[in-house]
């Protein structure tokens, strides 16, 4: 922001811009929501790695960096709150983390880049419940990683490898593609149902 107000104030949201994107969230289940933003860090991280690889400017391709390193240190501090979440809960938690985990590592399926800033969130808002949504161009996303830096099958497969590689940290197992977490995570769920219910 700071960078943009020095050298590109055309660029710099507005206030009003910024306000357009403050509004009400539902209400979701809070170890989904952990996992969820967990995975957003990794995306970002990457999305910056990319960005910054392929900007040729100094200072821009600095910046990137730096954000790139500031979602690293995010989704660190997550992992710890996930770890934290798995001694409390047990496989309540490596349920809730497996359900995510799934869907984000699957998300070369999708048209769009999986991410919490575009996904539905209050559905007494909808189509205008995603922050992607109430952006002044709702297309930029795409065009950003499609056309311009080329965030390609490559890179999303660096995503989708970390999120993995991070699943079998937390669940104590080796996952190296989507459907062997999901294997996992039909267990866990069978687990789950036939467990005894504590009073």
């Amino acid at each position: 922001m700071e960078y943009l107000k020095r050298f590109r104030p055309d660029l710099a949201p507005t206030e009003q811009e910024l306000h357009d994107i403050r509004f009400e969230f539902e209400p979701a289940p809070a170890l989904e929501t952990l996992m969820l933003h967990f995975c957003g860090e990794i995306r970002l991280n990457h999305w910056y790695r990319r960005a910054s690889e392929w900007h040729t400017e100094p200072v821009i391709k600095h910046i990137y960096t730096t954000l790139s390193q500031d979602e690293a240190r995010h989704g660190g501090a997550y992992l710890r709150y996930m770890k934290r979440a798995i001694g409390k809960f047990g496989d309540e938690a490596k349920s809730a983390f497996t359900k995510v985990g799934v869907l984000m590592a699957s998300a070369r399926r999708t048209a769009q880049a999986l991410h919490p800033t575009n996904l539905h969130v209050n559905k007494a808002l909808f189509p205008r419940d995603t922050i992607q949504s109430r952006l002044p161009n709702p297309e930029w996303l795409e065009h950003w990683l499609d056309k311009q830096i080329n965030f390609d099958a490559v890179w999303e497969t660096k995503v989708v490898e970390r999120i993995l590689h991070n699943m079998s940290l937390l669940m104590e197992r080796s996952f190296a593609t989507a459907s062997e977490l999901n294997r996992y995570r039909k267990e866990l769920a069978q687990s789950l149902a036939t467990a005894p219910k504590l009073a």
